[in-house]
């Protein structure tokens, strides 16, 4: 049998051969890739709507959040915070936390926003915790005796969706029984938590990316703050 030389019909004949299997491989996965994108996205939105039944009928939630998995409701309703409090078994004197999904929006819920708030916010990094003076327009046995109350803006893109989509604030208490460990993750939700709560969001279930609370800082006046928590 004669030997391929290079340049020779054979060798011309394999290479395309060659070329043409490695881009149907391509395809293959970037079809297998789409796949998984759209199964991905369908989940994604179909979990945003169902959170917001849950929400929209009065219930409370379990949802990723910007910093621990939290349990939520919607803020301006007392009956649905009363819930909240009550699966976490914790004293509703103490007042619990708000998230927003832009800074427009913190104007419809405080009666003053203090230029320095904002440029905290512009400068810390990490997820923040800021406690306003004077709440408005939030179920009243959310905010502290004083009547303030602590608003976030999450960046995270779960709840940062969730919060556009149900159009109103939504409350953002760690998933836990007040006063044990908070979880990082899905699976470290206890069990009595997931039976208590109306709706689990399925999302974010296998992130084990590492979180950790807020800083926490009080506004006390005119450009005077002081921090809660580092």
């Amino acid at each position: 049998m004669d030997k391929l030389v290079p340049g020779s019909m054979g060798n011309r004949c394999l290479y395309k051969f060659f070329i043409y299997s490695y881009q149907l491989l391509i395809l293959h996965y970037l079809c297998h890739g789409l796949e998984r994108m759209k199964t991905h996205l369908y989940i994604y939105e179909d979990e945003l709507q169902q959170a917001c039944i849950a929400l929209g009928n009065g219930g409370t939630i379990l949802y990723p959040t910007d910093t621990v998995w939290g349990i939520g409701c919607d803020a301006t309703d007392a009956d649905a915070v009363r819930k909240v409090f009550a699966i976490k078994r914790r004293c509703d004197a103490k007042a619990m936390l708000v998230l927003l999904d832009t800074v427009e929006k913190l104007s419809l819920y405080v009666e003053e926003v203090p230029p320095v708030a904002l440029e905290l916010m512009a400068q810390v990094c990490r997820p923040l915790t800021i406690i306003y003076r004077r709440a408005k327009n939030l179920a009243e046995n959310l905010t502290a005796n004083d009547g303030s109350v602590g608003i976030r803006i999450t960046k995270e893109e779960f709840s940062n969706a969730l919060c556009r989509k149900f159009g109103w604030p939504i409350v953002s208490s760690s998933a836990n029984i007040s006063g044990e460990t908070a979880p990082v993750s899905f699976n470290d939700v206890t069990g009595e938590i997931l039976n208590g709560v109306d709706y689990a969001v399925r999302y974010r279930h296998d992130d084990k990316t590492s979180a950790m609370p807020s800083m926490i800082i009080r506004l006390e006046g005119g450009n005077n703050y002081s921090i809660v928590r580092e």
